[in-house]
């Protein structure tokens, strides 16, 4: 089944993820190249695909896993947690209508 993972980045939060972002696209590739990511990015802070300074309010992942505690579990150990960018995850049951 597939889950969205959401994100809410704490204030100034740019400098802790372009420190673990590596790590974080690491896991984000791998579950890619198991086929198992249907999107993931972040929401910029500003209504641009570049934010600058500006940075980053939170993130979107939507992925396929065995259940909501196989999500959980690999959201809680997500290195943007670890390094304390953000500041909440919520991961829930995603129904996919479109594209079909």
């Amino acid at each position: 089944m597939l889950y969205a993972i959401l994100s809410d980045d704490v204030t100034d939060s740019l400098e802790k993820r372009k420190s673990a972002r590596p790590a974080h696209l690491k896991r984000l590739q791998a579950l890619q190249d198991a086929g198992r990511l249907i999107i993931a990015g972040p929401h910029p802070a500003i209504d641009s695909n570049t934010p600058a300074a500006a940075g980053f309010t939170g993130s979107l992942v939507i992925a396929e896993f065995a259940d909501l505690n196989a999500a959980q579990q690999w959201a809680d150990v997500d290195p943007y947690v670890t390094a304390g960018v953000y500041s909440k995850v919520s991961v829930k049951p995603f129904k996919q209508v479109f594209p079909q």
